[in-house]
């Protein structure tokens, strides 16, 4: 079984309270979709960076952190992406949630009101503890990186 946090989401302003809150699509959703909180339609221009509202706040206890992710339908069919992904919304963070949406098509995108526009992980955070070392050990692949391995 999944193991459950809560979260506190605090609406900003009741002119939204129609759109629904984050919610688990299905069962086995890893990522919650959360909507689109604009009064007016959004236009994306293809190359063209918004920043979209959602009305939201949210309170994650200590020791988590929430990934905000492009969805895959909007990436596929309208070559749409989030910016800055997975985007981190911090334990500490008590703003509105807003999510940096990019229009990667040829064709301008439309935003409207309620629509899912990303998805929520939440996620386990690990601090680790930095030590400087005049030495690291070897490993197989050493300093290789960058197709190191070939293409195929």
């Amino acid at each position: 079984m999944t193991e459950k946090i809560f979260i506190k989401i605090k609406r900003i302003s009741s002119e939204f309270n129609d759109i629904p809150l984050p919610l688990y699509t299905t069962e086995g959703s890893a990522g919650m979709d959360i909507r689109a909180a604009v009064e007016n339609e959004m236009i994306i221009h293809p190359s063209e960076i918004v920043l979209v509202p959602t009305n939201l706040s949210v309170e994650i206890q200590e020791g988590f952190e929430i990934q905000v992710r492009p969805r895959s339908g909007l990436a596929i069919k309208n070559g749409i992406g989030i910016l800055n992904s997975p985007g981190t919304i911090d334990s500490d963070y008590r703003g509105e949630v807003k999510i940096i949406m990019m229009n990667f098509g040829k064709e301008d995108f439309v935003i409207s009101r309620g629509d899912r526009i990303a998805q929520l992980v939440v996620s386990k955070v690990y601090h680790a503890v930095i030590e400087e070392n005049n030495e690291l050990n070897s490993s197989k692949r050493g300093e290789g990186g960058f197709g190191h391995t070939g293409q195929k």
